[in-house]
């Protein structure tokens, strides 16, 4: 190796190194502001349910955004994994028994695999008739919850479970309050962590790929309808994660949490914050999280006033806001 060229690697891996530090340093303090939000939260008047259905939706919505921002399919039927992750925990525990592992176990297994069972039927298409085939499908979940009224409750929606203590090597836990969210943030920090070696992944690399110019990766020998359905399936596990801890969050659940509005939320909230940045959905769903909370005080009209910032987001900053502060600090 010559000189020149050994003093180029050199330089080269000098200024990655201070890139490097700092997304490590970015990261270590978004999460002890996660482990203190606890703390922190009453001190600015709010509460910790309020930070645990942050988590909740982000956790959601970083799921659909596998497939929306990453994957290139605009799923307005995901509210169906959500339900059935949220369905499954309330059967498990008002029906078979009161463990809390078992019950979250159930509630994704129940919408990751029906994610996975519909996955070849919607892998086929693309755009607008991808869509709407997430859609019907999403519906038909809606109806059977609806119809099926002496297992699910009907319209009334499934009562009679609650969080149960969770059994520990060492003794049990009351998830009350503070030791409720950090329950959820270790399961969310698990559906994170999927994600993130998922697309840090070659795997993750080709549904990228499949975004970008999907006729590229077809004339390579890839299979692009395989890779929807892959990033279809692990996106309705994570996203069913997200409805079981939802489901606990209020010990109740409905068929609302199946319907094609809660889908389009989850959609506004992956383009609030950047629906091509890992992280975009986080910030969406603290910011929607928040808004929803702070105006729903203020007027009965809060959809409103949510509509108004989305269309705002969209007109000003279409890359979402992380999406913007990507491109500044690039530039």
């Amino acid at each position: 190796m010559s000189v020149e060229t050994e003093t180029r690697e050199r330089t080269r891996a000098g200024s990655s190194l201070p890139a490097w530090s700092g997304e490590r340093l970015r990261f270590a303090i978004f999460a002890a502001v996660l482990l203190l939000a606890p703390v922190w939260l009453p001190l600015i008047g709010s509460y910790t349910d309020l930070g645990t259905r942050v988590l909740v939706y982000a956790l959601a919505a970083m799921g659909l955004n596998l497939l929306l921002g990453f994957t290139g399919g605009l799923s307005f039927g995901h509210a169906a994994y959500f339900g059935l992750g949220a369905y499954g925990t309330g059967l498990m525990l008002r029906y078979v028994g009161p463990n809390m592992w078992l019950a979250v176990a159930a509630g994704v297994l129940l919408g990751g695999f029906a994610a996975t069972l519909v996955g070849p039927v919607v892998m086929r298409r693309r755009g607008i008739y991808f869509a709407m085939i997430t859609i019907a499908i999403g519906q038909m979940f809606y109806f059977i919850a609806v119809r099926w009224n002496n297992f699910t409750g009907g319209e009334d929606g499934l009562t009679g479970f609650q969080r149960e203590p969770l059994a520990l090597p060492g003794g049990s836990v009351t998830l009350t309050g503070p030791h409720f969210y950090y329950f959820v943030l270790f399961f969310f920090a698990v559906g994170v962590f999927l994600l993130w070696r998922v697309l840090n992944s070659p795997l993750g690399h080709a549904m990228v790929g499949a975004r970008e110019n999907s006729r590229r990766l077809e004339f390579l020998g890839i299979r692009v309808e395989r890779l929807t359905w892959i990033s279809f399936a692990i996106s309705g596990f994570v996203t069913a994660l997200a409805g079981s801890m939802n489901a606990l969050l209020n010990n109740f659940t409905s068929p609302l949490d199946l319907y094609w509005q809660l889908s389009g939320y989850f959609v506004i909230i992956c383009v609030l914050g950047g629906m091509r940045n890992f992280w975009g959905p986080f910030v969406g769903a603290a910011i929607y999280v928040i808004m929803q909370d702070y105006a729903s005080t203020m007027t009965k009209n809060w959809l409103s006033v949510i509509g108004v910032m989305f269309m705002l987001v969209v007109l000003f900053f279409p890359r979402g806001l992380l999406g913007v502060l990507a491109r500044r600090r690039s530039g």
